[in-house]
């Protein structure tokens, strides 16, 4: 099995947002997103957020957060930015107590319709392993089975936490959008 077919870890979770579809632009929101408001969206977790691009022109963000014990610095590149689907891939550098390593991270942002004018927001994020981290587990003598179950055990947590908060961070510019639309 190659490296990139197992998972470490995955987690969706969704929130509804009590604004239309049409209102919604996901990746308006994501890459103007200040970092004021990307901490607000999973305090304590959220250390830093800044937006930038790869030397090719892909639209970029970089998010430092702590999950579980691990410090996580994710440099996310937009594979699929639109208003209801974002894809975005990550080659993370993990800080732990046992040094750094790395790990391939998939976060999935979607929007859709449901009843009554309101939009149901899903948060997916997958953690691959790199050779780096296979390296990584090998060097300490951990498993891949216990590096897995501890990062899924973190990454549930997490995800459970910042979903809701993102949901209503979207709406919020949803709304501020409509409003600077009306003037």
């Amino acid at each position: 099995m190659k490296v990139l077919d197992r998972i470490l870890s995955q987690s969706t979770y969704t929130a509804v947002i009590d604004v239309p579809l049409d209102r919604v632009d996901i990746a308006e929101w994501l890459f103007t997103l200040s970092e004021a408001e990307y901490l607000r969206c999973c305090p304590p977790d959220h250390v830093a957020a800044g937006v930038s691009s790869t030397d090719d022109g892909r639209r970029t963000m970089i998010n430092v957060e702590q999950i579980g014990t691990g410090l996580v610095i994710q440099h996310y590149v937009a594979e699929e930015a639109g208003k209801t689907y974002c894809r975005m891939n990550s080659i993370s550098d993990v800080f732990t107590a046992n040094g750094r390593t790395q790990v391939n991270v998939i976060w999935e942002l979607k929007a859709e319709t449901i009843d009554g004018g309101r939009t149901r927001y899903s948060n997916s994020v997958t953690a691959h392993p790199t050779d780096v981290f296979m390296a990584f587990l090998d060097k300490h003598g951990l498993s891949f089975e216990d590096a897995a179950k501890a990062r899924q055990a973190a990454g549930n947590d997490h995800n459970r936490r910042e979903t809701p908060l993102f949901a209503a961070s979207i709406a919020r510019r949803a709304m501020a959008r409509a409003q600077e639309q009306a003037k």
